[in-house]
Formats: C-alpha cells, structure tokens, sequence
C-alpha cells in the first residue's frame, strides 16, 4: 500500500482477521510478534520458522484452541514470565483483570499492566483476555485508537465480550 513502509526486521507479516500481524523468528523460535497498523504491507516468511508460525496462526483462527507447535524463545524478567504463565492460564472465552492477576501473582496492577504491555507473544499468552476492573483496559500498550479495536475483535472471537 502507498505511503506504508513495512516495519524493520520482521521475518513475516501476515493477513489475519484483525489486521497485520509481524513474525521476528531466527535460530529455530518466535522471538517476537506484534500488531501492525491497518495497510502494513504483507511479507512473505523469509524463514522456516517464520513460515511455521505463519501456518500455526492461521491455524489458530480456525480452532483457537489448538497448542502453538513454534519453540518461543525464552525472554524477559522472572516476574514477567509469572504474568505470562498466568495469562496462558485464562481459559478461551474468559478474561482476568489486571487486579486478579495481580493478587495471585501477590503483586500490584500496574506490574501486571506492565508485563502485559511487555508481553512478546500475543495471541500465545493471550494478553487481550485482561482488562481493567472498570472496562476493556489497555492493550500493546495503547489506550485507545486501532489496537483496542483488534481486543475487542479477539475478545468477541473467543466469546469473551
């Protein structure tokens, strides 16, 4: 698309439902994903890893409840990978706000916010399933505009909203 430069480094960008979605994979794992704005240009997997995440993705959108079969490479704080462990926790279909997480972690909200934000693997430790005590809560560290709208798209997709 005109006037869209495809984001540095990424081994894939892919189509899904929702919009964009960028795959960075080398030495055999996911080191990354991330949403991308409507219009970012799609790039072909330049890896074998990158191509099987592709696939499994795309997978997901037919029978999200299938296990992700990509090594994820290990990464972030051990306070972080806590958060992450509960997140994968929430079952499809459920959400958790950031003030349970939190009292089960025997953290604060904003630390469980935080991770969240931090998080590099959506959709595989399903961040969107967390929301504020009072509504939808952040998302990829935004507060409003085009990343709350793929929440609210995977929120209603899993028959959580």
């Amino acid at each position: 698309m005109a006037g869209h430069a495809l984001p540095a480094g990424f081994d894939a960008v892919i189509a899904l439902p929702f919009g964009p979605f960028g795959i960075r994979a080398r030495d055999g794992a996911i080191h990354e994903f991330v949403f991308l704005p409507p219009g970012t240009p799609l790039l072909d997997p330049r890896n074998a890893t990158a191509g099987a995440a592709a696939h499994a993705l795309r997978e997901w959108i037919e029978d999200p409840d299938l296990p992700f079969p990509v090594p994820l490479a290990t990464c972030g704080t051990p306070f972080r990978q806590r958060v992450w462990a509960a997140i994968r926790a929430i079952p499809r279909g459920q959400t958790a706000t950031y003030g349970e997480l939190a009292g089960r972690l025997g953290s604060a909200p904003r630390a469980v916010g935080q991770a969240c934000g931090a998080n590099p693997f959506p959709l595989v430790v399903p961040c969107h399933r967390v929301t504020a005590a009072g509504g939808l809560g952040g998302f990829a560290n935004a507060r409003e505009g085009w990343l709350l709208e793929v929440k609210r798209w995977l929120l209603a997709f899993e028959g959580a909203l």
